[in-house]
Protein backbone atom coordinates (compact mmCIF):
# COMPACT_ATOMS: atom_id res chain seq x y z
CA UNK A 1 0.00 0.00 0.00
CA UNK A 2 1.21 3.34 -0.86
CA UNK A 3 2.77 5.47 2.34
CA UNK A 4 1.19 8.30 2.72
CA UNK A 5 3.36 11.34 3.47
CA UNK A 6 2.16 14.08 6.05
CA UNK A 7 2.81 16.74 3.88
CA UNK A 8 2.36 17.23 -0.22
CA UNK A 9 3.47 19.95 -2.83
CA UNK A 10 -0.29 21.96 -3.91
CA UNK A 11 -0.86 25.11 -5.79
CA UNK A 12 -2.56 27.19 -3.57
CA UNK A 13 -2.13 31.08 -3.85
CA UNK A 14 -1.56 33.66 -1.39
CA UNK A 15 -3.16 36.40 -3.29
CA UNK A 16 -4.98 36.72 -6.27
CA UNK A 17 -3.72 37.78 -9.68
CA UNK A 18 -2.06 36.33 -12.87
CA UNK A 19 -0.85 33.29 -13.52
CA UNK A 20 2.65 34.53 -11.59
CA UNK A 21 1.10 33.70 -8.17
CA UNK A 22 0.67 30.12 -8.71
CA UNK A 23 3.46 28.79 -7.27
CA UNK A 24 3.82 25.25 -5.49
CA UNK A 25 4.04 25.50 -2.10
CA UNK A 26 3.69 22.43 1.08
CA UNK A 27 0.88 21.87 2.65
CA UNK A 28 -0.93 19.38 4.71
CA UNK A 29 -1.98 16.24 3.61
CA UNK A 30 -5.81 15.79 4.66
CA UNK A 31 -7.54 12.92 6.44
CA UNK A 32 -10.53 11.89 4.81
CA UNK A 33 -13.54 12.20 6.60
CA UNK A 34 -16.91 10.20 6.99
CA UNK A 35 -17.55 8.68 3.24
CA UNK A 36 -14.51 10.50 2.23
CA UNK A 37 -11.52 8.98 0.04
CA UNK A 38 -7.91 10.22 0.00
CA UNK A 39 -6.36 9.94 -3.42
CA UNK A 40 -3.58 10.48 -4.74
CA UNK A 41 -3.80 12.45 -7.58
CA UNK A 42 -2.40 11.16 -11.06
CA UNK A 43 -3.56 14.22 -13.13
CA UNK A 44 -5.89 17.14 -12.62
CA UNK A 45 -8.26 19.25 -14.88
CA UNK A 46 -7.64 23.28 -15.67
CA UNK A 47 -11.34 24.61 -15.58
CA UNK A 48 -12.61 28.18 -16.57
CA UNK A 49 -13.44 28.55 -12.77
CA UNK A 50 -9.80 27.81 -11.61
CA UNK A 51 -9.24 31.10 -13.88
CA UNK A 52 -11.56 33.22 -11.51
CA UNK A 53 -10.15 31.85 -8.60
CA UNK A 54 -7.03 33.36 -9.11
CA UNK A 55 -8.27 36.11 -10.10
CA UNK A 56 -10.09 36.10 -6.54
CA UNK A 57 -13.51 36.42 -8.62
CA UNK A 58 -14.69 32.62 -7.39
CA UNK A 59 -14.16 31.98 -3.72
CA UNK A 60 -14.72 28.42 -2.94
CA UNK A 61 -17.50 27.56 -1.00
CA UNK A 62 -17.76 26.96 2.44
CA UNK A 63 -15.41 23.96 4.00
CA UNK A 64 -13.82 23.65 0.69
CA UNK A 65 -10.41 24.08 0.23
CA UNK A 66 -8.39 26.63 -0.98
CA UNK A 67 -6.11 24.82 -3.08
CA UNK A 68 -7.38 25.24 -6.77
CA UNK A 69 -8.60 22.53 -9.21
CA UNK A 70 -12.02 21.12 -9.52
CA UNK A 71 -11.15 17.76 -10.93
CA UNK A 72 -8.77 14.53 -10.96
CA UNK A 73 -7.62 11.50 -11.22
CA UNK A 74 -5.76 9.11 -8.83
CA UNK A 75 -5.74 6.16 -6.21
CA UNK A 76 -7.35 5.50 -3.43
CA UNK A 77 -5.00 5.40 -0.74
CA UNK A 78 -7.01 6.03 2.36
CA UNK A 79 -10.55 5.57 3.44
CA UNK A 80 -12.58 7.72 5.97
CA UNK A 81 -14.98 6.01 8.21
CA UNK A 82 -17.89 4.47 5.96
CA UNK A 83 -16.51 4.24 2.67
CA UNK A 84 -16.18 1.13 0.71
CA UNK A 85 -13.09 -0.69 1.49
CA UNK A 86 -13.38 -1.85 -2.10
CA UNK A 87 -12.31 1.39 -3.01
CA UNK A 88 -8.60 1.01 -1.76
CA UNK A 89 -6.32 0.77 -4.60
CA UNK A 90 -8.54 1.58 -7.71
CA UNK A 91 -8.10 4.19 -10.01
CA UNK A 92 -10.94 7.08 -9.98
CA UNK A 93 -11.99 9.91 -11.27
CA UNK A 94 -13.36 12.59 -9.06
CA UNK A 95 -15.66 16.34 -8.58
CA UNK A 96 -14.17 17.98 -6.20
CA UNK A 97 -15.22 21.33 -4.47
CA UNK A 98 -11.34 22.06 -4.70
CA UNK A 99 -7.86 20.71 -3.76
CA UNK A 100 -7.31 19.14 -7.17
CA UNK A 101 -3.93 20.15 -7.77
CA UNK A 102 -1.76 18.85 -5.49
CA UNK A 103 -0.02 15.60 -4.40
CA UNK A 104 -3.33 13.94 -2.85
CA UNK A 105 -6.74 14.96 -2.67
CA UNK A 106 -10.32 14.47 -0.71
CA UNK A 107 -13.11 13.41 -2.14
CA UNK A 108 -16.62 12.20 -1.75
CA UNK A 109 -16.93 8.72 -2.48
CA UNK A 110 -19.84 9.69 -4.16
CA UNK A 111 -18.50 11.67 -6.45
CA UNK A 112 -16.06 9.44 -7.87
CA UNK A 113 -16.40 6.94 -10.87
CA UNK A 114 -14.16 4.31 -11.43
CA UNK A 115 -11.69 4.81 -14.56
CA UNK A 116 -12.24 2.21 -17.16
CA UNK A 117 -8.78 0.82 -18.72
CA UNK A 118 -10.07 2.72 -22.01
CA UNK A 119 -9.34 5.92 -20.59
CA UNK A 120 -5.46 7.13 -19.69
CA UNK A 121 -5.16 9.14 -15.98
CA UNK A 122 -5.24 12.21 -18.10
CA UNK A 123 -8.36 11.98 -19.96
CA UNK A 124 -9.82 10.76 -16.76
CA UNK A 125 -8.83 13.70 -14.80
CA UNK A 126 -10.38 15.94 -18.06
CA UNK A 127 -13.91 14.43 -17.77
CA UNK A 128 -15.37 14.97 -14.04
CA UNK A 129 -16.49 18.96 -14.22
CA UNK A 130 -17.38 19.24 -17.66
CA UNK A 131 -18.92 15.58 -18.28
CA UNK A 132 -20.99 16.41 -14.85
CA UNK A 133 -22.08 19.85 -16.18
CA UNK A 134 -23.07 18.89 -19.55
CA UNK A 135 -25.14 16.41 -18.92
CA UNK A 136 -27.31 17.57 -16.13
CA UNK A 137 -27.40 20.62 -18.18
CA UNK A 138 -28.21 20.13 -21.59
CA UNK A 139 -30.20 16.55 -20.94
CA UNK A 140 -31.47 17.56 -17.29
CA UNK A 141 -32.57 20.88 -17.51
CA UNK A 142 -32.44 20.98 -20.96
CA UNK A 143 -34.42 17.66 -21.66
CA UNK A 144 -32.14 17.09 -24.70
CA UNK A 145 -33.91 14.52 -26.84
CA UNK A 146 -32.78 12.27 -29.93
CA UNK A 147 -32.64 14.33 -32.96
CA UNK A 148 -33.20 17.35 -31.86
CA UNK A 149 -30.82 20.47 -32.80
CA UNK A 150 -28.48 22.08 -29.90
CA UNK A 151 -26.53 25.58 -30.34
CA UNK A 152 -23.15 25.50 -28.39
CA UNK A 153 -21.61 28.61 -28.02
CA UNK A 154 -17.68 28.23 -26.93
CA UNK A 155 -17.79 25.19 -29.22
CA UNK A 156 -13.67 24.24 -28.77
CA UNK A 157 -13.57 24.95 -25.10
CA UNK A 158 -13.27 21.91 -22.54
CA UNK A 159 -17.36 21.98 -22.29
CA UNK A 160 -18.20 22.60 -25.66
CA UNK A 161 -15.93 19.74 -26.86
CA UNK A 162 -17.50 17.49 -24.51
CA UNK A 163 -20.82 18.69 -25.47
CA UNK A 164 -19.84 17.95 -29.24
CA UNK A 165 -19.09 14.42 -28.43
CA UNK A 166 -21.97 13.48 -26.01
CA UNK A 167 -24.78 15.43 -27.75
CA UNK A 168 -23.29 12.66 -31.57
CA UNK A 169 -23.28 9.96 -29.06
CA UNK A 170 -26.84 10.77 -28.18
CA UNK A 171 -28.32 11.45 -31.52
CA UNK A 172 -28.12 15.06 -31.42
CA UNK A 173 -27.27 17.51 -34.06
CA UNK A 174 -24.88 20.03 -32.67
CA UNK A 175 -24.17 23.85 -33.81
CA UNK A 176 -21.47 25.50 -32.40
CA UNK A 177 -20.22 28.99 -32.50
CA UNK A 178 -15.94 29.02 -31.99
CA UNK A 179 -13.51 32.16 -32.56
CA UNK A 180 -11.94 32.01 -36.11
CA UNK A 181 -11.68 29.49 -39.20
CA UNK A 182 -9.01 27.11 -37.27
CA UNK A 183 -11.16 26.64 -34.42
CA UNK A 184 -14.39 26.07 -36.10
CA UNK A 185 -12.15 23.69 -38.45
CA UNK A 186 -11.48 21.86 -35.34
CA UNK A 187 -14.55 21.72 -33.84
CA UNK A 188 -16.15 19.85 -37.49
CA UNK A 189 -13.30 17.41 -36.72
CA UNK A 190 -14.53 16.26 -33.29
CA UNK A 191 -17.91 16.03 -34.56
CA UNK A 192 -19.94 18.87 -34.80
CA UNK A 193 -22.35 19.19 -37.21
CA UNK A 194 -21.89 22.86 -38.29
CA UNK A 195 -19.26 25.27 -37.01
CA UNK A 196 -19.68 29.41 -37.19
CA UNK A 197 -17.15 31.52 -36.73
CA UNK A 198 -18.14 34.26 -34.34
CA UNK A 199 -15.65 36.55 -35.30
CA UNK A 200 -16.75 37.14 -38.82
CA UNK A 201 -20.31 35.72 -38.99
CA UNK A 202 -23.60 36.29 -37.19
CA UNK A 203 -24.41 33.47 -35.58
CA UNK A 204 -27.91 34.35 -35.57
CA UNK A 205 -28.51 34.10 -39.14
CA UNK A 206 -26.61 31.38 -39.21
CA UNK A 207 -28.75 28.99 -37.30
CA UNK A 208 -31.24 30.41 -39.22
CA UNK A 209 -29.85 29.61 -42.05
CA UNK A 210 -29.04 26.08 -41.00
CA UNK A 211 -32.39 25.42 -38.78
CA UNK A 212 -34.83 27.35 -40.31
CA UNK A 213 -37.66 26.54 -37.78
CA UNK A 214 -34.53 27.26 -34.84
CA UNK A 215 -32.90 24.97 -32.28
CA UNK A 216 -34.04 23.34 -29.52
CA UNK A 217 -32.22 24.04 -27.00
CA UNK A 218 -29.12 27.29 -26.51
CA UNK A 219 -26.21 25.87 -24.43
CA UNK A 220 -24.64 28.80 -23.20
CA UNK A 221 -21.61 30.05 -21.64
CA UNK A 222 -21.54 33.46 -22.39
CA UNK A 223 -24.43 35.62 -21.12
CA UNK A 224 -24.90 39.40 -21.12
CA UNK A 225 -26.03 40.64 -24.99
CA UNK A 226 -25.63 36.61 -26.30
CA UNK A 227 -28.69 36.04 -24.44
CA UNK A 228 -31.68 37.64 -26.83
CA UNK A 229 -29.75 36.96 -29.21
CA UNK A 230 -29.92 33.07 -28.18
CA UNK A 231 -33.62 33.48 -28.13
CA UNK A 232 -33.85 34.48 -31.50
CA UNK A 233 -32.20 31.42 -32.19
CA UNK A 234 -34.73 29.23 -30.10
CA UNK A 235 -37.60 26.96 -32.26
CA UNK A 236 -41.23 27.02 -30.28
CA UNK A 237 -40.81 24.86 -26.97
CA UNK A 238 -37.27 25.75 -27.02
CA UNK A 239 -35.31 25.70 -23.91
CA UNK A 240 -32.30 28.33 -22.97
CA UNK A 241 -29.77 26.89 -20.63
CA UNK A 242 -27.15 29.56 -18.73
CA UNK A 243 -24.10 28.15 -17.40
CA UNK A 244 -21.49 30.81 -17.42
CA UNK A 245 -21.54 34.58 -17.67
CA UNK A 246 -18.34 35.44 -19.75
CA UNK A 247 -19.85 38.92 -21.50
CA UNK A 248 -22.22 39.65 -18.38
CA UNK A 249 -24.45 38.23 -15.75
CA UNK A 250 -27.14 40.76 -16.81
CA UNK A 251 -29.02 40.79 -20.30
CA UNK A 252 -32.44 42.69 -21.35
CA UNK A 253 -34.68 40.01 -22.40
CA UNK A 254 -37.82 40.36 -24.42
CA UNK A 255 -40.77 38.54 -22.30
CA UNK A 256 -43.40 38.56 -24.90
CA UNK A 257 -40.85 36.92 -27.77
CA UNK A 258 -40.68 34.21 -24.07
CA UNK A 259 -44.39 34.45 -24.09
CA UNK A 260 -44.71 33.60 -28.26
CA UNK A 261 -42.34 30.74 -28.55
CA UNK A 262 -43.71 29.44 -25.10
CA UNK A 263 -39.42 28.85 -24.11
CA UNK A 264 -37.99 28.10 -21.15
CA UNK A 265 -35.07 29.65 -19.42
CA UNK A 266 -33.05 28.07 -16.79
CA UNK A 267 -29.27 27.19 -15.63
CA UNK A 268 -27.11 26.13 -13.01
CA UNK A 269 -23.57 26.33 -11.42
CA UNK A 270 -22.55 23.43 -9.95
CA UNK A 271 -19.62 23.73 -6.98
CA UNK A 272 -21.37 24.96 -5.05
CA UNK A 273 -23.89 22.10 -5.00
CA UNK A 274 -24.26 19.53 -1.59
CA UNK A 275 -22.56 15.73 -1.91
CA UNK A 276 -26.25 14.47 -1.93
CA UNK A 277 -27.18 16.35 -5.37
CA UNK A 278 -23.65 15.28 -7.10
CA UNK A 279 -23.72 12.03 -5.67
CA UNK A 280 -27.48 11.40 -7.50
CA UNK A 281 -25.67 13.13 -10.91
CA UNK A 282 -22.77 10.48 -10.17
CA UNK A 283 -25.24 7.46 -10.32
CA UNK A 284 -27.01 8.58 -12.98
CA UNK A 285 -23.73 9.31 -14.96
CA UNK A 286 -22.52 5.63 -13.96
CA UNK A 287 -25.52 4.40 -15.62
CA UNK A 288 -26.20 6.41 -19.32
CA UNK A 289 -22.11 7.67 -20.12
CA UNK A 290 -19.53 4.77 -17.96
CA UNK A 291 -20.60 2.23 -20.69
CA UNK A 292 -19.54 4.52 -23.69
CA UNK A 293 -16.29 5.61 -21.47
CA UNK A 294 -15.88 2.26 -20.91
CA UNK A 295 -15.87 1.11 -24.44
CA UNK A 296 -13.57 4.02 -25.89
CA UNK A 297 -17.23 6.07 -27.60
CA UNK A 298 -16.59 8.52 -25.17
CA UNK A 299 -13.19 10.72 -24.73
CA UNK A 300 -12.34 14.18 -23.83
CA UNK A 301 -10.31 15.93 -26.22
CA UNK A 302 -7.03 16.87 -24.73
CA UNK A 303 -5.27 20.09 -25.76
CA UNK A 304 -2.13 19.83 -23.85
CA UNK A 305 -0.29 18.93 -20.29
CA UNK A 306 1.78 20.63 -17.94
CA UNK A 307 3.56 19.31 -14.81
CA UNK A 308 2.15 20.69 -11.92
CA UNK A 309 5.15 22.86 -11.24
CA UNK A 310 3.84 24.74 -14.01
CA UNK A 311 0.38 25.37 -13.25
CA UNK A 312 0.95 28.93 -14.25
CA UNK A 313 2.07 28.23 -18.05
CA UNK A 314 -1.00 26.22 -18.13
CA UNK A 315 -3.12 28.77 -16.64
CA UNK A 316 -1.82 31.39 -19.42
CA UNK A 317 -2.32 29.05 -22.02
CA UNK A 318 -5.92 29.29 -21.30
CA UNK A 319 -5.90 32.88 -20.42
CA UNK A 320 -4.57 33.34 -24.15
CA UNK A 321 -8.03 31.66 -25.78
CA UNK A 322 -6.15 29.41 -28.11
CA UNK A 323 -6.40 26.21 -26.31
CA UNK A 324 -9.19 23.40 -27.78
CA UNK A 325 -9.93 20.68 -25.54
CA UNK A 326 -9.04 20.11 -22.32
CA UNK A 327 -5.54 21.74 -20.03
CA UNK A 328 -4.60 18.97 -17.60
CA UNK A 329 -1.75 19.21 -14.99
CA UNK A 330 0.16 16.10 -14.60
CA UNK A 331 1.86 14.92 -11.08
CA UNK A 332 4.37 12.39 -12.44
Amino acid sequence: MTQIPTHMIAIDPAQPGGPGVLHPVERPVSQPGPGELLIKVAAAGVNRPDILQREGKYPPPPGAPSILGLELSGEVVALGEGADARLLGRPVMALVAGGAYAEYAVAPAGQCIAVPPSLSMVEAAAIPETLFTVWHNLFERGRAAPGETVLVHGGTSGIGTMAIKLGKASGLTMIVTAGGAPKCARALEIGADHAIDYRDQDFVAEVKRIAPDGVHIVLDMVGGDYVPRNLDCLAEEGRHVSIAVQRGASAEIPIWKIMQKRLTLTGSTLRARDVAFKTGLRDTLVHTVWPLLADGRLKPEIDSTFPLAHAANAHRRMDAGEHVGKIVLTMG
